[in-house]
Protein backbone atom coordinates (compact mmCIF):
# COMPACT_ATOMS: atom_id res chain seq x y z
CA UNK A 1 0.00 0.00 0.00
CA UNK A 2 1.10 3.60 -0.58
CA UNK A 3 0.16 6.90 1.02
CA UNK A 4 0.09 10.01 -1.13
CA UNK A 5 0.33 13.62 0.04
CA UNK A 6 -0.02 16.50 -2.39
CA UNK A 7 1.40 19.98 -1.94
CA UNK A 8 2.03 23.13 -3.92
CA UNK A 9 -1.50 24.32 -4.55
CA UNK A 10 -2.61 27.88 -3.95
CA UNK A 11 -3.99 31.05 -5.45
CA UNK A 12 -2.34 32.31 -8.63
CA UNK A 13 -3.21 34.68 -11.45
CA UNK A 14 -4.02 33.72 -15.00
CA UNK A 15 -0.81 33.17 -16.96
CA UNK A 16 1.21 32.12 -13.93
CA UNK A 17 2.95 28.80 -13.44
CA UNK A 18 2.68 26.38 -10.55
CA UNK A 19 4.33 23.09 -9.67
CA UNK A 20 2.49 20.51 -7.66
CA UNK A 21 4.28 17.78 -5.75
CA UNK A 22 3.09 14.45 -4.47
CA UNK A 23 5.14 12.63 -1.86
CA UNK A 24 4.62 8.90 -1.56
CA UNK A 25 5.35 6.68 1.40
CA UNK A 26 4.94 3.01 2.02
CA UNK A 27 5.71 0.42 -0.57
CA UNK A 28 8.49 0.99 -3.12
CA UNK A 29 7.63 4.05 -5.19
CA UNK A 30 8.89 2.61 -8.44
CA UNK A 31 6.27 -0.12 -8.13
CA UNK A 32 3.59 2.35 -9.20
CA UNK A 33 2.52 4.18 -12.28
CA UNK A 34 1.65 7.68 -11.10
CA UNK A 35 -0.77 10.29 -12.26
CA UNK A 36 -2.74 13.44 -11.62
CA UNK A 37 -6.46 14.05 -11.81
CA UNK A 38 -8.49 17.16 -11.07
CA UNK A 39 -12.01 18.03 -10.08
CA UNK A 40 -13.45 21.47 -10.64
CA UNK A 41 -16.43 22.73 -8.64
CA UNK A 42 -19.61 21.08 -9.85
CA UNK A 43 -17.80 18.87 -12.34
CA UNK A 44 -16.66 15.28 -12.51
CA UNK A 45 -13.10 14.31 -11.79
CA UNK A 46 -10.95 14.28 -14.95
CA UNK A 47 -7.63 12.79 -15.87
CA UNK A 48 -4.71 15.21 -16.26
CA UNK A 49 -1.49 13.27 -16.75
CA UNK A 50 0.25 9.96 -16.07
CA UNK A 51 3.80 8.65 -15.96
CA UNK A 52 5.18 5.14 -16.05
CA UNK A 53 7.07 3.50 -13.19
CA UNK A 54 10.51 4.68 -14.22
CA UNK A 55 9.43 7.79 -16.09
CA UNK A 56 10.10 6.52 -19.59
CA UNK A 57 6.55 7.13 -20.75
CA UNK A 58 4.05 9.89 -20.13
CA UNK A 59 0.47 10.34 -21.25
CA UNK A 60 -1.83 13.33 -21.42
CA UNK A 61 -5.32 13.79 -22.76
CA UNK A 62 -5.41 16.14 -25.72
CA UNK A 63 -6.92 18.90 -23.61
CA UNK A 64 -3.89 18.91 -21.29
CA UNK A 65 -1.09 18.66 -23.83
CA UNK A 66 1.28 21.60 -24.10
CA UNK A 67 0.75 23.34 -20.74
CA UNK A 68 1.10 20.50 -18.24
CA UNK A 69 4.15 18.31 -17.67
CA UNK A 70 4.37 15.33 -15.36
CA UNK A 71 7.67 14.04 -14.01
CA UNK A 72 8.92 11.87 -11.17
CA UNK A 73 11.97 11.44 -9.01
CA UNK A 74 12.07 7.88 -7.72
CA UNK A 75 14.97 8.68 -5.41
CA UNK A 76 12.74 11.23 -3.65
CA UNK A 77 9.53 9.19 -3.92
CA UNK A 78 7.89 12.20 -5.51
CA UNK A 79 5.86 12.94 -8.61
CA UNK A 80 5.41 16.46 -9.96
CA UNK A 81 2.98 18.34 -12.14
CA UNK A 82 4.32 21.47 -13.76
CA UNK A 83 1.49 23.72 -14.90
CA UNK A 84 2.19 26.70 -17.14
CA UNK A 85 0.03 29.48 -18.58
CA UNK A 86 -2.68 28.75 -16.08
CA UNK A 87 -6.25 29.71 -16.87
CA UNK A 88 -9.24 30.30 -14.60
CA UNK A 89 -10.75 27.08 -15.93
CA UNK A 90 -7.80 25.19 -14.43
CA UNK A 91 -9.22 25.97 -11.00
CA UNK A 92 -9.79 22.63 -9.29
CA UNK A 93 -8.70 20.27 -6.60
CA UNK A 94 -5.76 18.31 -8.00
CA UNK A 95 -5.37 14.72 -6.88
CA UNK A 96 -2.32 12.51 -7.03
CA UNK A 97 -2.94 8.88 -7.90
CA UNK A 98 -0.98 5.64 -7.94
CA UNK A 99 -1.61 2.34 -9.66
CA UNK A 100 0.11 -1.01 -9.35
CA UNK A 101 -0.45 -1.65 -13.02
CA UNK A 102 0.31 0.61 -15.93
CA UNK A 103 -0.59 4.04 -17.28
CA UNK A 104 -3.56 2.38 -18.98
CA UNK A 105 -4.97 0.95 -15.76
CA UNK A 106 -4.26 4.16 -13.88
CA UNK A 107 -6.31 6.23 -16.29
CA UNK A 108 -9.27 3.90 -15.94
CA UNK A 109 -9.21 3.91 -12.16
CA UNK A 110 -6.18 4.20 -9.87
CA UNK A 111 -5.61 1.97 -6.90
CA UNK A 112 -4.72 4.81 -4.54
CA UNK A 113 -5.59 8.47 -4.15
CA UNK A 114 -4.22 11.42 -2.27
CA UNK A 115 -6.51 13.89 -0.54
CA UNK A 116 -5.91 16.64 -3.05
CA UNK A 117 -4.56 20.17 -3.18
CA UNK A 118 -6.58 23.17 -4.28
CA UNK A 119 -5.44 25.32 -7.17
CA UNK A 120 -7.30 28.57 -7.74
CA UNK A 121 -6.56 30.68 -10.80
CA UNK A 122 -7.90 34.21 -10.77
CA UNK A 123 -8.65 36.14 -13.96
Amino acid sequence: QVQLVESGGGLVQAGDSLRLSCAASGRSFSTYAMGWFRQAPGKEREFVAAISRFGSSTYYPNSMKGRFTISRDNAKNTVYLQMNSLKPEDTAVYYCAADEGSIATLTSGPDYWGKGTLVTVSA
